[in-house]
This record gives structure tokens, C-alpha cells and sequence, in this order.
């Protein structure tokens, strides 16, 4: 049994889950409208979470907030779960894709992704697929993966050790979301798309008061922290941090530069849902935002790898760091009160 649900690649792994649930559910919404709506940009530096020994850098939200906030928005029911048990989250799997006939979402590990070249594969407990059928006969799943070029199988041991992936930074536990119900009418886009904004920029600059590790304060305190990097650590483990930092720019979901390129489209598209001209003029502001992270991104990783014609220094990097703070910080504010002239 397999449901009528095509794939479509993402940038995003949860967006592309997100769009495949909705899509089912009847609710057709771009990549870029499901990250915006959902508030979707991000920044944190976490130095006492360990990631492969070193500290946690994010450009995305927790695993699963996207999903919590645009399902909010729009008034669907949703339901997400955790099965300590495997047997008992594989029949729970099987009886929503089998007798509810509903597609299911599950958190996973990349590591042991069989459809995924070797190459590519590393610890990480955070890539979201669609389930969306199942063949009886043999057992093997029908998954949609936005990083798949079209649907893939996954046997039922391989699903099971992916569900229950133990590498990586926390344990996923079966980790499965879904649709319950959707509202026969959903609500108005523009102030939705108006209330998303806000939140974003509010989240980004002013939700975490008092806490420097996330938002614009969180780029703030990197930038303060990678310039001791050397001198505390040593020329080789700086060097192995800052090359963290750019995978988790780069190759990370969507990474830092991507997340902004996104949500540079979410503007443009909420422009013309809207009818606010102004906010063409925010997605070009924060397109170069995100194309200065590809900068700072190309500079730390020729300086990783010590190209002789990188002069780059830490300190280098330090004030790069700092001066995306300042534009991003800028950005956030003008937004805000840009759509702040439009709101109830």
C-alpha cells in the first residue's frame, strides 16, 4: 500500500516534510512560505553542548519547531510521539500508514541512510523523511527525502536502526510526527504572514533576553569567542573548531547562507501575497546578508585547509562575525517596524 503523494525536492529536510504532509492534507504552500510562516531563521553558539567535541553552532531551529509553528498557525491538529519501545513505534508506524492511511514524518540518522551515498553520510540524529506507504509482501517502506532526487525505499531493519540511530548528539527514540485534522477553511494569509515576521524578528533579537548564545547576541559572542580560539586551544583544535563552525554553515540541513536565501524568498512571495511592495526591498537585504556568510564560509574554509593565499586571521574572522551581527541585527529591527505599520 502506498499513498498518492508525489515527491519534491528541498533545501530543507523538515520543510520537505512539512510540505509532503500538508500537500496530502490538501494545503499546497512553497518551501520558502512553510520556513517563513514557521519563523524559521535562527542563530545559536552553545559552547557546553558537545557536538563530535566540539560546541554546538546552529542556523536552524530545534528539531520539530518548524512543524509546531506553522501547524499552529494554520489551526491543524497535529500529534508527535516517541516509542521507547521499537516494536511498539513500528506498529504505531504501520497502523497510521495502513489502516489511518495518513503519511508520517520521522526524525532520523543520516548515518545509516542506505539510499544515502557513503560519502556523505555523518552522525547526525536531526534529517526528516516521509513515510508514505508500505509493501506488506516484503516489508520495505516508500519514503520521500527531500534529498533524494525521487522516492526511495528503506527496508524495516534499516528503518529501525535509523529511528533508533545512537550515534550523533541526542538520542531520537523513535521520534514520528503527523496530521491529525485539518480546519475546513484556513486563515487569512496576510496577517499570518505578518505575525510571522514579527515573531522572527523578535526571536532573533529580543525573545532570549539575557542569554548570549542565541539570535544576534549568539553571533555576537562567537565572534568575541573565536578570536581566543588559538591562544586557548592551540594553531591545530582552533583551526578543527572553526571548521565545525563551517559545516554547520554549509553542509548542515541548509546551513546559515541557505536559511537566508530561503527566507529571501519568503519575502519575495510574501510581498506579493500581501501586496507590500517593502518587503521585496528586506529579501534583497537579507540575500546579501546570506551571501556574506558564504563569504565568511569561503574564508575560514581556505584558511582550514591554510591555502597560502589566504591571509585570513582569527581575528579576521572575528570582525566578519560581528559585522553579520550588526546587518543582521539592523535587518530585524527595519523589518519589524516595517510590518509593524501594517498589523491590527
Amino acid at each position: 500500500m502506498e499513498l498518492n503523494l508525489e515527491h519534491r525536492s528541498a533545501a530543507h529536510c523538515e520543510n520537505g516534510a512539512i510540505s509532503a504532509l500538508l500537500r496530502f492534507h490538501g494545503i499546497d504552500l512553497s518551501e520558502p512560505m512553510i520556513f517563513g510562516l514557521a519563523s524559521g531563521l535562527f542563530f545559536s553558539h552553545v559552547p557546553f553542548v558537545d557536538v563530535s567535541g566540539m560546541p554546538l553552532t546552529s542556523f536552524r531551529t530545534v528539531p520539530g519547531f518548524l512543524f509546531k509553528r506553522i501547524t499552529k498557525l494554520l489551526g491543524i491538529k497535529t500529534e508527535t510521539a516517541r516509542y521507547f519501545n521499537r516494536e511498539k513505534g513500528m506498529r504505531k508506524l504501520d497502523d497510521l500508514l495502513l489502516k489511518e492511511k495518513k503519511p508520517v514524518a520521522l526524525v532520523v540518522g543520516m548515518y545509516y541512510l542506505p539510499y544515502v551515498p557513503k560519502e556523505y553520510r555523518f552522525h547526525f540524529n536531526g534529517h526528516n523523511i516521509c513515510v508514505i506507504g508500505k509493501d506488506e509482501t516484503i516489508g520495505d517502506y516508500g519514503v520521500l527525502d527531500s534529498n533524494a532526487t525521487c522516492k526511495v525505499t528503506i527496508s524495516r531493519e534499516d528503518l529501525l536502526k535509523v529511528r533508533y540511530a545512537k550515534g550523533g548528539s541526542y538520542r531520537l527514540f523513535g521520534r514520528m510526527y503527523w496530521i491529525k485534522s485539518v480546519p475546513p477553511h484556513l486563515p487569512d494569509m496576510k496577517p499570518m504572514i505578518l505575525k510571522a515576521i514579527a515573531k522572527n524578528c523578535r526571536i532573533m533579537t529580543r525573545t532570549y533576553r539575557g542569554v548570549k548564545y542565541v539570535g544576534v547576541r549568539g553571533m555576537l559572542f562567537l565572534s568575541e569567542r573565536i578570536r581566543t580560539w588559538e591562544r586557548k586551544m592551540g594553531t591545530q583544535k582552533a583551526l578543527m573548531n572553526v571548521a565545525q563552525v563551517v559545516r554547520m554553515l554549509e553542509e548542515i540541513g541548509t546551513g546559515g547562507a541557505g536559511f537566508r536565501f530561503i527566507y529571501g524568498a519568503f519575502l519575495q512571495e510574501a510581498a506579493q501575497r500581501t501586496g507590500i511592495a517593502e518587503l521585496n526591498e528586506y529579501s534583497a537585504r537579507i540575500t546579501e546578508i546570506g551571501d556574506l556568510w558564504r563569504e565568511f564560509a569561503v574564508r575560514a574554509s581556505r584558511m582550514f585547509k591554510r591555502r597560502k593565499a589566504e591571509t585570513c586571521t582569527f581575528d579576521d574572522l572575528g570582525d566578519m562575525l560581528r559585522n553579520l551581527a550588526n546587518k543582521e541585527a539592523a535587518f530585524y529591527k527595519d523589518l519589524e517596524r516595517a510590518v509593524e505599520k501594517y498589523m491590527d
